[in-house]
C-alpha cells in the first residue's frame, strides 16, 4: 500500500511534457518580468529553472523552499487549513514568491523592483493552473514502471561506488 502511494505521487516527465513546461516557464518569466523561476518537486529536488539565477545555488534554494512549505503546512494545519498554497518573502532587493502546483510541485519565482508582487501573483496563478493540467495529463500516461536498459542498476551502483571511495 505504501509503495502504491509513492508510485501515485511520483512525478514522471516525458520529453513532450518537459518541453511544454519549459516553454510555459519562459513565457511566465517574460510576462511577469521576474528574474527567474524554479520548478521544484515537493521533496526539494530541482526539476528545471528558467531565467537568470547566477547569484545563488539552485539546488540549495530548492531544498529550502520545500522545507519552508513543509513547515508552513504544519502552521496551516494548526490554523485549521490543509495547506497554504502561496507564500511570499520580501527582501531589500530581491523577493521570492512560492506557489503550489497541484499537490506535486512548487513554483518559486525570484524577482526584484522591475516588477510587483501583484504581477507575479497574477501570472503565477495562470502558470500553476497550466502546469497542474500538464501534470494531470502526464500522470495518466504512467501505466507501468519506467523501463531501464539492462545493467542500468549495476552501472549506477558502480558510479556511486566510484564517487564515495575513500
Amino acid at each position: 500500500m505504501k509503495d502504491e502511494k509513492l508510485k501515485d505521487r511520483r512525478l514522471v516527465y516525458y520529453k513532450d511534457d518537459f518541453d511544454q513546461i519549459e516553454k510555459l516557464l519562459d513565457e511566465y518569466v517574460k510576462l511577469s518580468n521576474a528574474r527567474c523561476v524554479f520548478l521544484i518537486d515537493k521533496e526539494g529536488h530541482l526539476v528545471t529553472q528558467r531565467g537568470i539565477s547566477q547569484t545563488f545555488n539552485a539546488a540549495t534554494l530548492s531544498a529550502l523552499v520545500a522545507g519552508a512549505f513543509a513547515a508552513t503546512k504544519e502552521m496551516a494545519r494548526l490554523l485549521g487549513e490543509t495547506e497554504f498554497s502561496v507564500m511570499f518573502h520580501q527582501g531589500r532587493k530581491d523577493n521570492i514568491h512560492l506557489s503550489l502546483v497541484g499537490d506535486r510541485a512548487i513554483n518559486a519565482t525570484v524577482f526584484d523592483e522591475k516588477t510587483t508582487v501583484g504581477m507575479v501573483n497574477l501570472y503565477s496563478k495562470e502558470l500553476t493552473a497550466k502546469l497542474a493540467k500538464i501534470f494531470e495529463i502526464a500522470a495518466k500516461k504512467i501505466t507501468s514502471e519506467p523501463a531501464f536498459e539492462t545493467g542500468y542498476g549495476d552501472s549506477v551502483k558502480d558510479r556511486l561506488d566510484d564517487m564515495f571511495k575513500e
